[in-house]
């Protein structure tokens, strides 16, 4: 097995994860470098939630390595992996609904400053990042799925990544909460997050991304700029079970 490059922030190095018997991930290899988006696609089924869980700790790869900076992070549990540098969203949010705004990401923010004023001061700013400062004193209950996204996407950056790991934090938004959640996502760029991000919604993945990574029965089929891979045969056939004409 080839050593990670160490230009590299992340390194997947034929990953596989086996459930009794069944690959869900089979031996899948891509990098990110530091600054990228990168965007991970696939038909439903495809092996996407799984390898993004194999990434950020909730499951141990059955075979293969992932290399984080430079260190095996292979199997390590998401707590460890959160205080290395690896954020993520969840596709399915779920906040501390009787708790506000700004409590839920203060008690995410406890995990860098354990000090509550300290906390609440990087929640601010967080809030402030993400635009959920104006509903901090709001009940989480009270969002909007728009809101509530966004309050994912808070939490996650509470934990101070260098790494975040988007799930679907587009899906299910209008047209302008889509384009709005866009600019969050490209202003995370700027400040120097770099950013993986699973998403069903086309014209998302293919105006941020700088490079797109295609899973279809848990394999890598292809892997490119947006441009190249929208119009790869193998990429078409996945998605519209025919091969183009």
């Amino acid at each position: 097995m080839s050593e990670p490059r160490s230009e590299q922030l992340l390194q997947v190095n034929a990953v596989t994860k086996t459930f009794g018997g069944l690959h869900a991930v089979f031996q899948v290899s891509f990098h990110i470098a530091p600054g990228e988006i990168i965007g991970l696609i696939g038909p439903n089924g495809a092996g996407k939630t799984t390898l993004f869980n194999v990434i950020s700790g909730f499951y141990a790869p059955s075979k293969g390595h992932i290399h984080f900076k430079g260190q095996d992070i292979s199997g390590k549990p998401p707590y460890k992996l959160a205080v290395l540098g690896i954020g993520r969203t969840f596709q399915v949010v779920k906040p501390f609904a009787g708790l506000t705004v700004l409590e839920n990401v203060i008690i995410a923010s406890f995990a860098k400053h354990p000090k509550r004023r300290q906390a609440e001061q990087h929640a601010w700013r967080i809030l402030e990042t993400t635009g959920l400062a104006d509903r901090a004193n709001a009940q989480a209950s009270s969002l909007t799925l728009a809101g509530r996204k966004r309050l994912e996407v808070s939490k996650a950056l509470a934990l101070e990544p260098t790494l975040l790991l988007l799930d679907e934090v587009v899906a299910g938004l209008n047209p302008t909460e889509a384009d709005k959640t866009i600019e969050l996502i490209l202003s995370l760029r700027s400040q120097g997050i770099t950013i993986l991000i699973v998403e069903h919604i086309m014209r998302v993945i293919m105006n941020i991304s700088d490079r797109v990574v295609v899973l279809n029965f848990g394999q890598k089929i292809a892997e490119g700029i947006p441009r190249d891979v929208a119009k790869d045969s193998g990429v078409i056939q996945a998605y519209l079970g025919e091969a183009p004409q």
